[in-house]
């Protein structure tokens, strides 16, 4: 076992260093000149100059990029260019709020898609799980956007039940955790539905049946038990997504998390706050991957076997 979170460990902070070249890289070719949002408009040719100066910008960039990663190790992530603020705090602040978005939004989806699931494997090949499936299928193939702007329209504008945007109470966290685990309900169902199908067919079950065990205690009691296992990998991976898939949600609803933090920066060319909501998603899309790795082998030694 520790041998196999030791090599799971190594392997994301190889996906981490990976990343935070790729992030820098990418972002050297991005339109646009970050001493020249800093200068304003009507600033000098001497200006920007100096300024790029004070931002290190006429350094190579093998030493921009040391010097960047230096500070990240130490917690020094850069200084906003357009709020003149530590990125780092702002980060925490955002990121929390997406945390709590993301939370929900998973918790909905696996309440809902496992117990669509689980009816779905019991009415197998009738119709009600062939709605079932369908149902599944338009909540996979949604845009979250779309699903999110459709439920403002529904339960804000007509009905006045919730509100549309912001973040002022729990209220607020309704429509937006829905509209960001839609698609994750399809997902989850699909899944529980085939590995409980699959677990009813084995031995086990048909040796419980045979004595006469009742069909809701085969069902909850031991199938499901064994058939949570892929699902829980799935909750897992949906759970990191809705992380870094949070940048459409939190833009329809005015949510106040990273996502909407990262679209702002782009669009205002703040590059140190953009490295830094892009790395944090990261961050946490890989330590959720790594952890649902373990979770996984420990519930089933055969994963640390293989």
């Amino acid at each position: 076992m520790l041998a196999f979170a030791l090599r799971r460990v190594v392997n994301a902070v190889l996906v981490l260093l990976a990343l935070s070249v790729l992030v820098f890289s990418i972002l050297q070719f991005v339109p646009g000149d970050p001493a020249v949002t800093v200068a304003g408009m009507g600033a000098s040719e001497a200006d920007i100059a100096a300024i790029r100066a004070q931002l290190g910008l006429d350094q190579p960039l093998y030493v921009q990029f040391l010097t960047w990663f230096w500070g990240i190790l130490h917690g020094d992530w850069g200084v906003s260019i357009v709020s003149k603020e530590p990125v780092l705090p702002i980060l925490m602040d955002r990121f929390a709020m997406t945390l709590l978005l993301a939370t929900a939004g998973i918790l909905f989806a696996a309440v809902v898609g496992i117990a669509l699931g689980v009816n779905a494997a019991l009415r197998a090949n009738t119709g009600a799980d062939l709605v079932l499936s369908v149902i599944a299928l338009l909540g996979v193939s949604a845009p979250i956007f779309w699903i999110g702007l459709l439920l403002q329209l529904l339960f804000s504008i007509k009905l006045g039940l919730l509100p549309a945007t912001g973040a002022g109470n729990l209220w607020h966290l309704v429509l937006p955790a829905i509209a960001i685990g839609g698609n994750s309900v399809g997902i989850i169902m699909r899944m529980t539905r085939s590995s409980l199908l699959e677990v009813l067919k084995q031995d086990f079950v048909r040796t419980a049946r045979a004595k006469g065990l009742p069909r809701h205690t085969i069902v909850y009691k031991h199938a499901l038990r064994n058939a949570f296992i892929p699902v829980l990998t799935v909750i897992g991976v949906q759970f990191a997504y809705l992380m870094g898939g949070a940048v459409l949600i939190e833009t329809v609803f005015v949510w106040p998390g990273i996502g909407k933090l990262l679209a702002d920066s782009v669009f205002r060319r703040d590059f140190p706050m953009v490295q830094g909501a892009i790395l944090t998603i990261g961050f946490f899309f890989v330590l959720v991957n790594t952890l649902v790795d373990l979770a996984y082998s420990f519930v089933d030694p055969r994963i640390r076997l293989s």
